[in-house]
Parts: structure tokens; C-alpha cells; sequence
């Protein structure tokens, strides 16, 4: 049963089930075209320990829209990108520090575009604002400098479960149109007045595999 938009049930993950899909991704060579980094094990656990940082923002019940809160969405790329490893994240300071300048910059260039979007579609249905959200973060200019894909999977994540519906999760079932749709996405320049009609048919798209592919295994109760 759907969520009245704007209502925030707050569906916990089942992790769990959520690793045993993507061990199915993993073995089935997923993630392994299209100059994407292969779905081994450190690319993996980096994308648990993300999803297992969702949960915990669900739990504290946080809005990571919200200004003071924004900081989490940067951890979720940091996340994919280097995990919870701090040695990894000294090694790659100089690149984390770009990413905030990117994410926190003025104009297209940041997550004022996200934030914005998300605002003026409150009353939409959980899947459309988490596909707004997905294509307005995959768009040229991209959110991040590395890791859109992944970090928009998780946010995607975040949006649904906080409706209490199921979080999007990569798996053999939905890889190819998620991967088409994502590939799409890149190409169109969200600065354009002339590319609305084109963001918002990339949104409806998502919103309609988001729904399509929803699996209720992945909330726990």
C-alpha cells in the first residue's frame, strides 16, 4: 500500500537482504561496463557501509535536505568512495576536499540544485522525488566528481525508505534499465531551459523502474 505523499513513515533497512541481492549483482558481473569500477569486494562493502549509514539517518529520524544537514549526503559519496577506512580517506584527502568545494559551490555546480528541487516537490509520490532527486544529481554538471551512480542509489535509498517504501538496491532484475536510464541522464544539461522536458521524462522513468522494481524484503517488518 502507497505512502500519502509528504507523510514520513520511516522504513528501516534489512541489510541483510539488501547485501544478499548485491552479492547476486556481484556474481553475475553487474557492474563491470561502461568504464564502471567492477562490484568486488571493496566496491561492495563501501556500498553496505552506505546503505547501513541510511538506516541510521532513518532511525534518527534526520532530513538530509536540510541545511545543517546536508553534510550527510557528502558522507554517503565519501562512503562509496572510501568506506569507513581512514587510512583510505587520508590517502585521498586531497579529493574528498575537492568534492566538498563541488557539492557546497555556488550555481549548477552543487547540491543548491538538489535542495531546491526537493523543496518545490514535496506533495510528489515518494518515487517521483526520489527519481527528481537521482536525475538531478546525474545531470550535467554531476553532483560529484566520482561515484554519482552509486551515491544516487543510496540517496534514492534514503527518500524511499524514509516513506516507508522499499529502498532501490541494484540487482540482476533491474541492471540493464537502471544503467540505460543512468546513461541517458549524463547527457542532458540540467542548466538548459530547452532539457526540462527531457529531465522530467528522465525522472518519470526512473520514478516508474523505482516502482516497478520495489521489493518489500528490504524493509524490515
Amino acid at each position: 500500500m502507497g505512502v500519502t505523499p509528504g507523510a514520513r513513515v520511516h522504513g528501516r533497512l534489512n541489510l541483510p537482504a539488501l547485501e544478499a541481492t548485491l552479492r547476486r549483482s556481484q556474481q553475475r558481473g553487474l557492474d563491470e561496463s561502461d568504464g564502471r569500477d567492477p562490484l568486488d569486494e571493496r566496491v561492495l562493502g563501501n556500498l553496505l557501509a552506505g546503505y547501513a549509514y541510511v538506516d541510521a539517518l532513518i532511525d534518527a529520524r534526520v532530513d538530509a535536505f536540510a541545511m545543517g544537514s546536508l553534510k550527510h549526503l557528502l558522507e554517503l559519496n565519501t562512503l562509496v568512495l572510501c568506506g569507513t577506512s581512514a587510512e583510505r580517506r587520508a590517502a585521498h584527502a586531497g579529493h574528498l576536499q575537492a568534492t566538498e568545494r563541488r557539492f557546497y559551490g555556488d550555481g549548477a555546480e552543487g547540491v543548491r540544485d538538489v535542495v531546491e528541487w526537493v523543496a518545490a516537490h514535496r506533495d510528489a509520490s515518494p518515487w517521483e522525488r526520489a527519481g527528481g532527486v537521482y536525475v538531478t544529481m546525474l545531470s550535467r554538471p554531476q553532483l560529484f566528481i566520482e561515484g554519482n551512480h552509486r551515491t544516487g542509489g543510496l540517496i534514492m535509498a534514503y527518500v524511499l525508505a524514509r516513506d516507508g517504501q522499499p529502498p532501490f538496491v541494484l540487482s540482476p532484475e533491474n541492471a540493464t534499465p537502471y544503467f540505460e536510464i543512468s546513461a541517458s541522464i549524463r547527457d542532458i544539461p540540467k542548466s538548459s531551459p530547452a532539457m526540462r522536458f527531457r529531465l522530467s521524462a528522465a525522472t518519470s522513468a526512473v520514478a516508474s523502474l523505482l516502482a516497478a522494481h520495489a521489493d518489500s524484503r528490504y524493509l524490515v517488518g
